[in-house]
């Protein structure tokens, strides 16, 4: 099954803010990449998306009909993190997550791990016999998450796969 996992474009906060399921808007103008996007893309597929706003808008550009939103594609929560600068962060809270970010949660917040159980549900539920190729519009953890599901590694190796904004990345599930 033909999968095309795509990152949402660059967003309006500034870089070092920590931002994961804090709904921020793009970057605009926008118009240009969205375009570039959507040439890699085939032109009938079902498409899913993140509710992050800053999913929702490439979607709705990309997909020639509806699309589907599911939370279970947001990108990882960082509870009392969100919006806050990853300097600013607490040493004795950053260290032992930096150590292990797959099983240490976020205070207020998810593990990758748990990330990574809400992708694999998905998976599991949406991903079944279809007869086109799927588009899924997301974030970076999301998308490193289903490239640890296709190519079978560990995910503390997540961070391994370099995913930019604006980026498409197509799997054969």
């Amino acid at each position: 099954m033909e999968i095309y996992l795509v990152r949402h474009t660059e967003t309006v906060c500034a870089k070092g803010i920590c931002y994961g399921q804090a709904d921020v808007s793009l970057m605009q103008p926008y118009q240009e990449q969205f375009q570039e996007i959507k040439k890699q893309l085939p032109e009938e597929a079902f498409f899913y998306s993140s509710p992050l706003e800053r999913c929702t808008i490439l979607a709705d550009f990309l997909s020639t009909s509806n699309f589907t939103t599911d939370k279970r594609l947001m990108e990882m929560d960082f509870g009392s993190w969100e919006l806050k600068s990853w300097d600013e962060i607490p040493k004795e809270e950053m260290d032992p997550w930096m150590n292990d970010f797959v099983n240490v949660k976020v205070p207020e917040g998810e593990s990758f791990e748990i990330m990574n159980d809400r992708v694999l549900s998905f998976i599991d539920e949406k991903l079944t016999e279809v007869s086109k190729p799927i588009v899924i519009v997301s974030h970076a953890g999301v998308i490193r998450s289903f490239l640890c599901k296709q190519m079978n590694l560990p995910l503390k190796e997540a961070f391994s796969n370099k995913v930019d904004f604006g980026q498409v990345i197509k799997i054969n599930l």
